[in-house]
């Protein structure tokens, strides 16, 4: 009889919890977010200026440095993994300034990209690094 009460809890519990696990790793595991770090955004860096140098990464993953001249893009899509700890940080070299910031974080931009297109969108300007949950409202969010 107990082994029964075992199997019939495990069923139950199974039937609950199931559902919840597969809605939660296909919100998280199959959503593509785009992450879009630019200078071209409203011209953002004066014309002429020198290019901007970026490398962004990962625990496991190197995106790559690249120079950026004016109207270019520095772009990469990603997932979040199951645990929510997927995780980018670029380096941003302009003009002798220096700045490392984090491109994408799941737990702050799981749901703060979603409402642009799954987009992440970030500018480099004069005075710093600013980003954009609707491609119109922009802040400053790291400062040179």
């Amino acid at each position: 009889m107990a082994d029964l009460k075992k199997i019939v809890f495990t069923m139950l519990a199974f039937s609950i919890l199931y559902p919840m696990v597969i809605a939660v790793s296909e919100d998280l595991l199959f959503i593509n977010y785009h992450i879009h770090i630019g200078n071209h955004v409203l011209n953002d860096l004066p014309p002429g200026t020198p290019s901007l140098r970026v490398r962004c990464k990962s625990g496991d993953r190197d995106i790559g440095e690249k120079w950026m001249f004016p109207q270019e893009d520095y772009t990469w899509d990603t997932k979040i993994n199951l645990f929510r700890t997927t995780l980018f940080s670029c380096d941003v070299f302009w003009e002798g300034k220096q700045q490392n910031f984090e491109a994408f974080n799941a737990l702050r931009d799981e749901h703060r990209c979603r409402k642009f297109h799954n987009s992440c969108l970030w500018s480099v300007r004069e005075d710093g690094i600013y980003s954009s949950n609707d491609n119109a409202d922009w802040l400053n969010i790291y400062p040179w």
